[in-house]
């Protein structure tokens, strides 16, 4: 490789990571702006969560399409123009609706500017989907695949836990105590930081060179081949894993936050921010750790580890006493929401481990993979969903159960379903 091609490899990877970051920065808005909508209508707690991971469904595959299409570079310009669309539609449901009756719903009236809210919602799942299709194989391929894959992906997702544990963390600061006046003006600064972000990664990423490895562009005849990523046992599993794995990821932090902004004291909601915000710092240094040691513990060693420890982790929180607290600036806060905090650090390598174990192998079939696995990202929306009808009807802490349940999955995808026993497909 000649030092300009290391070079632009080296650009390539820099221009990856900064994306990374800004996905989290715009997806974990969903979950505390939740709180606020929550407030109104206790049934929309996690509706801006299950619209912005609902998009995923409906863009993963186009998006792989548009990878191997428009290559890596226009997709992610694309990505960033819709994300601009999406927040500033946010914004204007903190200026217009809040007065407008849209319809009623269990004999509740529903203002026009929560349905603004879950457009917005759903028009920046677009965004950040495209995104995630763009990041995760380019990171795998700059790193060569395998255990420095990986490693490259850790790195990439060690910014994005670092811009995901600001997101909650401002909200809490802005919101403070959540009261019937409180609203999306609150937190309006938070839309304006993440439109002049993406504007800027906009600018940025125009004037870099960003290899190419799977644009194919309109003049080339497409191959037709019997097999698909679906052909590959382990990516299959891998798929499944993924689903599974994002609603463990919004969801730990999500409900977290519901349960201690729930709790009657002044300043509830900026400590839930908090521990939902420290939460997405430990995913830093789980994934700065990880980045620092990939190149030499496999990916499936450190995924069978961390996905034991977090189902340990939230036994304990379960099964602790609720009177065992700690007091918290001047607050007494059960000692189990710092058990469930710090799986952050356990769910911090599960993202890149299991993308990275799931393509192993496919070659040709790695972009259209990455599009079905950015469709099966739903899960983030529809597990917190479920989880969250669980602590409403059983308790915020009794909703754990499942997140274990799809853990234990993991933990099997890790040491048995990883394997590719596909082997005599052609991948060239």
């Amino acid at each position: 490789m000649t030092q300009k091609e290391k070079n632009g490899n080296l650009i390539a990877i820099v221009t990856m990571c900064f994306i990374f970051a800004m996905i989290s920065f715009v997806t974990n808005m969903a979950a505390p702006f939740g709180t606020i909508w929550g407030y109104t209508y206790n049934w929309a707690g996690m509706m801006g969560n299950m619209m912005n991971f609902a998009a995923y469904l409906f863009m993963g595959i186009p998006a792989g399409k548009m990878l191997v299409k428009f290559g890596y570079k226009k997709t992610a310009l694309i990505a960033l123009a819709v994300g601009v669309v999406g927040l500033l539609v946010q914004y204007l449901s903190s200026i217009f609706g809040a007065d407008i009756h849209a319809f009623d719903y269990q004999g509740q009236a529903v203002a026009l500017n929560l349905v603004i809210y879950l457009l917005g919602a759903f028009i920046c799942g677009f965004c950040v989907c495209m995104l995630n299709t763009v990041v995760n194989p380019m990171l795998n391929i700059l790193g060569g695949g395998g255990n420095r894959g990986n490693q490259f992906i850790q790195i990439g997702g060690t910014l994005n836990s670092l811009t995901g544990t600001l997101t909650p963390f401002l909200v809490g600061v802005l919101v403070g105590q959540l009261t019937d006046k409180t609203s999306m003006s609150d937190v309006a600064p938070l839309l304006f930081i993440g439109i002049a972000v993406f504007a800027i990664s906009f600018f940025i990423i125009s004037f870099v060179t960003i290899p190419e490895p799977h644009k194919q562009g309109s003049n080339v005849k497409k191959e037709k081949s019997k097999h698909s990523p679906l052909s590959f046992r382990h990516c299959v599993l891998g798929v499944i894993a993924i689903f599974f794995y994002v609603g463990i990821e919004i969801g730990i932090p999500a409900e977290l936050n519901f349960y201690i902004t729930g709790m009657d004291f002044e300043g509830a909601a900026a400590i839930g921010g908090g521990l939902a915000a420290a939460y997405w710092l430990l995913m830093m240094v789980g994934r700065a750790l990880s980045s620092a040691i990939s190149g030499k513990i496999s990916t499936s060693t450190q995924m069978t580890i961390v996905s034991s420890a977090a189902i340990l982790f939230l036994l304990v929180a379960i099964f602790l006493p609720e009177s065992a607290s700690v007091t918290f600036k001047g607050h007494d806060i059960p000692a189990k929401c710092f058990f469930i905090a710090v799986c952050g650090i356990c769910t911090s390598i599960m993202w890149g481990g299991i993308f990275n174990l799931a393509v192993e192998g496919l070659g040709k079939y790695t972009a259209a993979a990455s599009g079905i696995f950015m469709t099966m990202v739903v899960g983030g929306g529809i597990m917190p969903l479920i989880q969250h009808a669980i602590a409403q009807s059983l308790g915020a802490i009794s909703s754990y159960w499942l997140v274990i349940a799809m853990l234990a999955y993991i933990l099997y995808y890790s040491k048995i379903g990883c394997k590719n026993v596909n082997k005599d497909i052609p991948v060239e």
